[in-house]
């Protein structure tokens, strides 16, 4: 009896350790993605896509303090979250939300050129990032507002139909239309250099994911 309630012991107290480990490494994540978009992409005329690209956009035009635009419209989608998808998928969305943005705020104010081409930055850039993307996914957070939104959708159309629904039409849809944004609101050259960084991005996280089918983004 005294052997068993040991293994139950050491048993959760390896979940928990796994727990924070997936916590500590969601929040690494998020902060090399926002070091990418700050330090690399942005300075280089692209973005960054998903919620975060739209943040970039409202930012870029209106002038407002780019960790704040990515507050500002990523949290109702936490919300939705936590309502919807439970409260451990929130919380892990939570956590890498607040690094991404802490992340942003931190870079900002930190000085650093890459002095390549633009072409060469932003494919390192969207290797950064795309290690950092695959980080949080691997470990079942969430930096991106429309992929929250996308589980939800998915979720409800499962339910209503008793039919399986792939995640990857809506965020092709969503981030097409962030790119056309970018190609009419800002300029051609960041709408292609942005749509070449979520290629990029993508391939890693499509190599260190493969795993989890239903939180890929597939080109």
């Amino acid at each position: 009896m005294k052997g068993q309630n040991m293994e139950k012991e050491k048993f959760f107290t390896e979940k928990r350790l796994e727990e924070i480990l997936s916590y500590i490494l969601i929040a690494t994540g998020a902060l090399m993605a926002s070091f990418s978009v700050v330090c690399i992409l942005i300075p280089n005329d692209a973005i960054d896509y998903g919620t975060a690209g739209v943040a970039i956009i409202v930012s870029k035009l209106t002038g407002f303090n780019l960790s704040l635009c990515v507050f500002a419209i990523f949290v109702p989608s936490l919300i939705a979250g936590f309502l919807l998808l439970g409260l451990k998928f929130g919380i892990k969305a939570s956590i890498g939300a607040a690094a991404y943005t802490i992340g942003l705020e931190i870079f900002e104010k930190i000085p650093f050129e890459l002095n390549t081409e633009h072409f060469i930055a932003v494919a390192f850039g969207g290797a950064i990032l795309g290690v950092g993307l695959a980080l949080i996914l691997r470990h079942g957070g969430c930096i991106d507002g429309s992929e929250i939104f996308a589980n939800i959708l998915v979720k409800i159309m499962s339910s209503k139909t008793g039919k399986s629904f792939s995640m990857t039409y809506i965020l092709i849809g969503f981030n097409a239309l962030v790119y056309i944004a970018a190609f009419f609101l800002i300029n051609r050259n960041s709408a292609l250099l942005s749509l070449l960084v979520y290629a990029v991005a993508t391939i890693i996280i499509d190599h260190f994911t493969d795993r989890f089918e239903a939180i890929k983004q597939v080109t």
